[in-house]
């Protein structure tokens, strides 16, 4: 595995590196409190952003990319005594999607530039049913580094939507020992085997029902119940498969729901976050962030 890091320290400005112009800009996130460097595995290059200390966390951002959102859901982590770790995967750091219970209209032109290139790229496999992304060799080889300069009991990894079940591949590795599935999209498809699938090669998710049963990993996996991206058929394969071994928290957004929920609502963690006590996504940010903490430290 080769590296190539180039990191300053935690709290340095990030605006003219990430976003020149977001001091300026309504609604962005300049990042300030993000150390950035960079990761190299098997010649590809991205950048990473990391805030906190204590045992890493791989955060990986939902479409259409590390939105404030994100950065906040990432600050809480750290919060946490733990490091946040946010691999540069698409969009534009600190740029807002513009969806979910603010209110604001999509940037359709934004999502488009995002989604459009990830969909056909060869590394997310996002509509191949029964194959694992091969980014997730990209993230275990991240998480791995990760382990090896934050230390701990091991590492911990959330995806979301588009990346929502990446770190399923990232078990691969047995670093990866907290993995969260925040309402994962991938293999996108309307039929009811890619609605089911897991977006795992059978090797590979045998080997994710070994590490189960062996080590006692567990995976924490949440969705909205009528969220079509993240279908319940996804969840019931998980049941199956990992038994106890997967906890399957999921939100009710039915029509006429007590808890305001629109119709629509997919971004458990962020964009559709009420994160006043009592509410249902508060308490399941609450569950994530024990489950890092409980596993981690």
């Amino acid at each position: 595995m080769q590296t190539k890091v180039t990191a300053p320290q935690v709290g340095t400005n990030l605006a003219a590196v990430a976003n020149p112009t977001s001091e300026t800009r309504p609604g962005y996130d300049d990042l300030h409190d993000f150390a950035q460097d960079t990761f190299t595995f098997e010649g590809k290059t991205r950048d990473v952003y990391r805030t906190g200390s204590g045992p890493a966390v791989i955060v990986m951002a939902e479409m259409p990319g590390i939105t404030p959102p994100v950065l906040d859901f990432a600050r809480q982590v750290a919060g946490r005594g733990l490091t946040a770790v946010v691999p540069h995967l698409f969009g534009e750091p600190g740029r807002p999607g513009g969806k979910g219970r603010t209110g604001d209209k999509p940037d359709v032109a934004y999502v488009a530039k995002s989604i459009v290139p990830a969909c056909v790229s060869k590394e997310f496999a996002a509509f191949a049913a029964g194959r694992t992304a091969p980014i997730t060799n990209w993230l275990r080889a991240l998480a791995a580094q990760e382990f090896e300069t934050c230390g701990g009991k091991g590492v911990g990894a959330v995806g979301m939507c588009f990346t929502g079940g990446f770190a399923l591949g990232m078990m691969l590795d047995d670093h990866l020992i907290a993995p969260v599935l925040s309402q994962p999209s991938l293999p996108i498809g309307v039929s009811g085997r890619k609605k089911a699938d897991v977006h795992l090669a059978p090797a590979d998710l045998a080997r994710v029902k070994q590490r189960v049963l062996d080590e006692g990993v567990c995976v924490l996996g949440l969705r909205f119940t009528g969220d079509k991206l993240a279908p319940g058929q996804r969840f019931e394969t998980l049941r199956r498969e990992l038994g106890d071994g997967f906890i399957g928290v999921e939100i009710d957004s039915s029509k006429g729901n007590p808890w305001g929920h629109r119709a629509a609502a997919h971004s458990v963690l962020t964009e559709d976050l009420d994160d006043t006590e009592g509410q249902p996504t508060h308490d399941a940010l609450v569950q994530v962030l024990d489950f890092f903490s409980d596993r981690l430290l």
